[in-house]
């Protein structure tokens, strides 16, 4: 990237911190791809949607693609990734695509 190309990104102490998500759920529309990021926790009766990203089927797939690419790097370092088989355990492209846009 050139400098004249360059991005200067901020970055908020707060959102810095981050928040935990052991849960997503995605949806779309004609346009757009809704992402809800989920937080379950042991004895909360109800999870609570922690973050929601609104972006368009292009940045979704670009999200997709950088996602493969950076696990693929994780898994070259650190081995593979396993997923547990059990029952209970939702996935996490869980959802209904009817959302409107």
């Amino acid at each position: 990237m050139t400098p004249e190309n360059e991005l200067n990104i901020e970055l908020s102490s707060e959102v810095a911190q981050g928040s935990y998500s052991n849960m997503a759920i995605i949806t779309h529309s004609s346009s757009e791809f809704i992402l809800d990021f989920i937080k379950m926790m042991p004895g909360v009766p109800k999870p609570q949607v922690t973050n929601r990203i609104i972006m368009t089927a292009e940045h979704a797939k670009r999200l997709m693609l950088a996602l493969e690419d950076n696990i693929a790097k994780f898994e070259n370092q650190y081995g593979e990734i396993g997923l547990h088989s059990e029952k209970n355990i939702i996935p996490m492209g869980f959802g209904n695509n009817s959302a409107e846009a």
